[in-house]
């Protein structure tokens, strides 16, 4: 059965983003490194450190699906009907964006609507034996209560932000442990952590 796992670039104080959704410095790391790495859309290639070029070889050859939630989706209108990863998508929501289906009808898109246990389900049956990666945030935290998270990926960046949107916000239970780092990494401005998920 296929690891599930949550993703993202992070700041010290626990911040995915801003409160309007932008990513401030938490992703300078994808572009400050010689290591030339393309990607599924078209214009964007990564320039990686060395270090986080391997890091991110090894993340992306294991991906086999990644779930996200409606809000992410919006922002960045589907990533034009392909991931910059390219993996098929599966978006958590409420409520299927039927003309956005209709504008792209090849898109390896998945909408679900009856809760993440079910979007983690139909990503599992599509990647097979490979990872479902999940976003932070609500659909993380989500994940974590339910107890689909296999482990948890940081890329750990050094900058304070204040406020934003956290990994993954308040839990319904409090200390939620997690293992020691089995995965670390160390780039230039970031740290890749992965922590097991204690079960």
């Amino acid at each position: 059965m296929s690891k599930v796992i949550a993703s993202a670039s992070m700041s010290l104080d626990g911040y995915i983003a801003k409160d309007d959704n932008s990513i401030g410095r938490l992703f300078d790391w994808l572009q400050n490194g010689d290591v030339e790495i393309p990607t599924a859309s078209p214009g964007i290639t990564l320039h990686l450190g060395q270090a986080s070029a391997e890091y991110w070889r090894r993340w992306t050859s294991d991906l086999g699906a990644l779930v996200c939630g409606r809000t992410l989706f919006d922002f960045t209108d589907g990533w034009g009907g392909r991931h910059t990863m390219d993996v098929p998508v599966v978006v958590v929501t409420h409520s299927v964006p039927t003309e956005w289906v209709d504008a792209h009808p090849d898109a390896p898109f998945s909408f679900v609507t009856d809760g993440v246990g079910s979007a983690v389900a139909r990503a599992r049956e599509i990647a097979g034996d490979r990872v479902v990666a999940v976003t932070a945030g609500t659909i993380a935290r989500q994940c974590l209560e339910l107890g689909l998270l296999d482990e948890v990926a940081v890329d750990l960046v050094p900058v304070v932000m204040g406020r934003g949107r956290p990994f993954f916000g308040e839990l319904a239970q409090d200390d939620v442990p997690l293992g020691d780092p089995v995965t670390c990494v160390q780039g230039d401005r970031v740290t890749h952590l992965v922590f097991p998920v204690a079960r």
